[in-house]
């Protein structure tokens, strides 16, 4: 008995030995580590200092690019524009999901996830069960279903030739942003001069709560399908119009009629939809934000690695040496069609740049993140540069221009230039432009040969 006593003693000092460390600073034991793949559709953009702006002659002498030296950390980026396909799987989410909460008023037990079944805890609002199937044309015995899903579709008076079409000016998605630069800006205000003195008891009692910095959004996520026609008054587009965005045709051309509100809407859809995979089905960290790219990190992406060159091919011309175009653009006095499409094309067809990704010249122009400001070249810092203006409704227009970059299918050379930088509207959608994502690579650089991701449209 007093060996067991004394063997147990024992046991029980090792153990504490063990938890405790033995005194040294080691660190939090057991972390997971963390290994993520690239990501599907994406190629890696290695960080690098170059010079951000124009490098040749400034034709227009708009004085919107001078040079400047600036470094940009690493980053995945889209390897082709969004498409029509790929921005239509965000449409069906936001269309399913309108359906799901319509017919959990009728049964709620089947498309609504009310309460956690191993804890007991109610959630409040519900989560919306995806596993259970929607059936869109009810037999006549589900009555019910048809009539909870009757306000997805456009009302009897309004249907063209009896079509029942879904309304899709209800295709509302609702999210939420964190502003971390407003939390930064408000906490340092509250308490004077001194940053130091910017404790919590010192600021105002809005300001305590995380919640203050919290912003909901609401965005209508269908594209503008008569941005064909409203662009150009005087041209027969109604072709593209009736069929751009919806036809299997389209399938791998980039969406266009897209503001710059539905494309963050995009980017904070595509990071929830990743995550809510990885954390339900692998119980595996949950990814970098996917979002639109900075201006600066556009610019160095489009460059391909080349220093100082007009184009993302590296050259100073816009064919190669057979005289073939290498982008889609308007390359002559009204022959849109000399390089290969009068519109937009198929993404992917032209050759890719020496980072791998496709149509950073051409095709459609792209939004970006920043703010558009015709001297922020001279204020934003070195190190990742970019400005910022989170515009409201109510201010005015001259505050909401976005940077767009790469040029379109309807510009001239100089605009799908690398350096060029030009705006639109952020709550106005066009037919000539689009985006694509990127995701922060979470490091520092990554030493392997940048990958080509299988995401190819030939």
């Amino acid at each position: 008995m007093k060996k067991l006593l004394i063997y147990s003693a024992l046991l029980i000092f090792l153990g504490s030995c063990g938890n405790s460390g033995s005194g040294e600073l080691t660190g939090v034991k057991n972390r997971k580590r963390y290994y993520a793949p690239d990501p599907f559709g994406m190629v890696y953009v290695p960080m690098g200092s170059y010079t951000m702006g124009v490098s040749d002659e400034d034709m227009p002498y708009a004085q919107l690019n001078n040079p400047k030296t600036v470094t940009v950390q690493a980053f995945y980026m889209d390897q082709t524009e969004i498409t029509n396909n790929e921005y239509r799987q965000f449409v069906y989410w936001v269309r399913d999901s309108l359906a799901r909460n319509l017919l959990g008023v009728l049964k709620a037990d089947v498309y609504l996830i009310t309460d956690d079944k191993r804890t007991g805890e109610k959630f409040d609002p519900p989560y919306l069960n995806w596993n259970a199937k929607l059936d869109w044309n009810p037999s006549l015995k589900d009555n019910d279903i048809r009539v909870a899903l009757e306000p997805m579709y456009l009302d009897t008076n309004e249907r063209y030739y009896r079509r029942k079409e879904y309304d899709t000016r209800k295709f509302f998605y609702s999210y939420y942003t964190l502003d971390l630069k407003d939390a930064a800006r408000k906490d340092f205000k509250t308490a004077g001069a001194d940053p130091k003195e910017a404790s919590l008891a010192n600021r105002p009692e809005g300001l305590k709560n995380r919640h203050y910095y919290v912003h909901q959004e609401v965005v209508n996520v269908y594209p503008d399908t008569l941005c064909w026609i409203h662009d150009y008054a005087y041209s027969f587009n109604d072709p593209s119009t009736e069929k751009y965005f919806w036809h299997p045709a389209y399938d791998n051309y980039p969406v266009v009629g897209v503001n710059w509100r539905q494309a963050n809407a995009f980017c904070l859809w595509r990071t929830q939809f990743k995550n809510s995979f990885l954390y339900g089905k692998k119980g595996e960290s949950v990814v970098s934000d996917f979002r639109l790219p900075t201006e600066g990190e556009w610019e160095w992406a489009a460059r391909g690695g080349y220093e100082g060159n007009p184009y993302p091919w590296g050259g100073p011309y816009t064919r190669n040496d057979k005289g073939c175009f290498l982008a889609n653009f308007k390359p002559m006095r009204g022959d849109y069609a000399a390089d290969g499409g009068a519109k937009t094309v198929i993404v992917a067809h032209y050759p890719a740049n020496d980072y791998g990704l496709y149509d950073m010249a051409g095709n459609v122009s792209e939004w970006t993140v920043t703010a558009f400001h015709p001297a922020s070249y001279n204020f934003t810092w070195d190190l990742n540069p970019d400005y910022k203006y989170n515009a409201k409704d109510s201010d005015p227009i001259t505050l909401k221009r976005k940077v767009t970059r790469g040029g379109s299918w309807k510009d001239i050379a100089y605009y799908i230039r690398v350096s060029t930088r030009t705006y639109e509207y952020q709550d106005t959608a066009k037919c000539y432009i689009g985006f694509r994502c990127v995701q922060d690579y979470l490091g520092r650089q990554r030493y392997d040969n940048p990958s080509r991701a299988s995401k190819v449209y030939r």
